[in-house]
């Protein structure tokens, strides 16, 4: 069993600097400008052949009670409690503060074992601060440089030691509501391929890769603790809190899957500075590499500009998508409200037409069931699988019902069907014409397809080919 390790230190001394060296990764968002980082981050992280799981967190600070700041350190203490050590992070260009001695006595209250990190020291400088380190009674601090590299044996031996602190207990923490059960953390970033596990018992399903998406202050993160059944990620009401995309494995049923909170996703033009560009950008990687998202709307003020530019995004990744319409209480003609959006949707969202439209509310905990049985029934659809002679035969039919169009005094011939790929759908028509199809015949086919095979709401993709001519020998 691997042992946890916690990056912790005030703001702005490099943890997720720290953090992204350690994993191999640029997952955590790093930036000249303190408190970027908000939610603790979970990642598999290692110095040469040590292994071991680590958070990044917010950092320590002392701030007003019910305060964001109270919030993200709350995030922080929670990532301490989890770990079986912790590396306490300073900056050795300014110096031991105040503040850092005061969270060096935090987390030796808490009895968790502590490394003194001295981060900035690239060619050897801050030796002042190292000098200064000792004095701290916590041991040999670590002298590194996160951004080069440096000091990473060093800091290899010092962790060394804890590997076999985690002994035979298992790391993992349970939490159980709703039918679901967390199982550890990890990072929002796996490929959308096909992941299962397998054991003893034989094949096990895949993992589902489930992204919660959509504007800022829709309650995206609500959704996500609601479903975890605690609380994992910051919330508020104060638009924007979310940065990092946050994934916690957990099962719900018997279905296993990965659950992503996102930032949300403002208009280009409203993104200002380079920390929100990059909590978009990490929120768009977030959808490629998922199974399902579920697209959250605010009921009071559903289907805006940027809610439909956020479902175009799903389905030009190929993703199954899911609308859940969140504080759902807050409607007074429930009724009238979804037949007027579902008429909207087929109206500007024709590529998605018959998605699944699931009324919620995630502060109060309602269709959570049904929300995520809409998922699986959209994940499931994604990854269908055809046969070739029942596409032939809908092929056959569509032809009938409706002839593709006459070009230059020949009607274009559509001689076969099959399907390519899943995940999305892709199938492939050859065509004797196939630069000459009309898009609105190729809209009446995939419309057909969606119907006759039961796949509403799923991006579905048609590829041409040209029939081969077997008399023509330069093809």
């Amino acid at each position: 069993m691997l042992f946890t390790v916690a990056i912790l230190g005030r703001p702005n001394v490099g943890k997720s600097t720290l953090f992204n060296r350690l994993t191999g990764t640029r997952f955590a968002l790093v930036d000249n400008m303190p408190g970027v980082t908000r939610d603790r981050r979970e990642a598999r992280g290692n110095i040469g052949p040590l292994e071991f799981n680590v958070f990044d967190t917010a950092g320590l600070e002392q701030a007003a009670k019910g305060s964001l700041a109270a919030r993200m350190t709350a995030q922080s203490q929670a990532a301490l409690e989890e770990a079986d050590v912790a590396l306490l992070v300073v900056d050795g260009r300014v110096g031991i503060t105040p503040e850092d001695r005061h969270f060096a006595k935090v987390v030796r209250k808490s009895g968790k074992p502590m490394v003194l990190v001295i981060n900035k020291c690239e060619g050897g400088k801050a030796k002042d601060s190292i000098a200064e380190g000792y004095r701290l009674g916590l041991g040999e601090p670590v002298a590194i440089s996160a951004e080069h590299g440096e000091g990473m044996a060093d800091l290899y031996n010092a962790l060394a030691a804890y590997e076999e602190v985690a002994g035979n207990e298992s790391r993992v923490t349970s939490h159980e509501e709703n039918g679901a059960r967390v199982c550890g953390g990890g990072v929002a970033d796996d490929p959308a391929g096909e992941v299962s596990r397998s054991g003893t018992g034989g094949s096990v399903p895949p993992i589902i890769h489930v992204a919660i998406a959509g504007r800022p202050n829709v309650g995206k993160s609500t959704l996500f603790n609601r479903l975890l059944g605690y609380e994992r990620v910051l919330t508020g009401p104060e638009a924007g809190i979310t940065r990092d995309s946050i994934a916690v494995d957990l099962e719900y049923g018997d279905r296993e899957i990965k659950l992503v909170d996102t930032a949300g996703m403002r208009r280009r033009s409203n993104v200002h500075g380079k920390v929100e560009k990059l909590a978009v950008e990490d929120s768009q990687r977030s959808i490629q590499y998922a199974h399902v998202v579920i697209l959250v709307l605010d009921a009071e003020f559903a289907l805006e500009k940027q809610d439909l530019s956020i479902a175009d995004h799903i389905e030009k990744e190929g993703r199954a998508v899911v609308v859940a319409v969140n504080k759902w209480d807050k409607v007074a003609d429930k009724q009238r409200y979804l037949a007027d959006l579902h008429a909207r949707l087929e109206d500007v969202m024709p590529q998605i037409k018959g998605v699944t439209v699931q009324p919620i509310s995630a502060e109060r905990g309602t269709h959570m069931d049904k929300l995520m049985q809409a998922v699986f029934d959209a994940y499931d659809t994604w990854n269908r699988r055809i046969p070739t002679h029942k596409l032939n035969s809908w092929l056959e039919e569509a032809l009938v019902r409706h002839s593709p169009p006459i070009v230059n005094g020949r009607r274009i011939k559509i001689r076969y069907a099959t399907q390519v790929k899943s995940r999305p759908p892709a199938f492939a028509l050859f065509v004797s014409k196939a630069d000459k199809l009309p898009d609105s015949y190729l809209r009446y086919l995939v419309n057909s397809l969606r119907e006759v095979f039961h796949m509403p709401g799923i991006p579905i993709r048609i590829i041409l080919k040209k029939n081969k001519n077997p008399y023509d020998t330069k093809e």
